[in-house]
């Protein structure tokens, strides 16, 4: 039975340019499905925020580009601005439905953002 779960990833940039940004949020939401075993019919919506230092594009704006998740909803927000926190990070909530177990789920951590969670990378969630 598919229930729905939330599974989480981030990734880091080096600039805040339009096509680096878009490309790393494509990198980190195909990774997320690849590694959960995801179809776009399995998506019930996705959570993006980015850090304050990345303006130059929507991260959402690359997934909607793609025709099979243009009815997907999706919905982008800045994060919080931490002092010490990790810049140019990009992060993602994948909501979906799957048959997998909260410890099943694959989190996907790329990049600099590995060090936001160490206890997922090392259980499972990929680095």
């Amino acid at each position: 039975m598919k229930v729905v779960r939330g599974i989480r990833g981030a990734i880091t940039v080096d600039r805040d340019e339009r096509e680096e940004i878009k490309q790393a949020s494509l990198e980190l939401f195909t990774q997320i499905l690849a590694e959960n075993e995801l179809s776009p019919d399995d998506i019930a919506g996705v959570f993006i925020t980015a850090t304050p230092d990345l303006r130059s594009v929507f991260p959402a704006e690359v997934i909607r580009e793609q025709e099979c998740f243009r009815y997907i909803p999706i919905l982008c927000a800045q994060e919080m601005d931490v002092e010490g926190a990790l810049q140019k990070c990009i992060r993602m909530l994948v909501l979906a439905h799957t048959p997998k177990g909260p410890q099943e789920v694959r989190h996907v951590y790329l990049r600099g953002a590995q060090s936001l969670r160490k206890d997922l990378c090392q259980r499972g969630g990929k680095t």
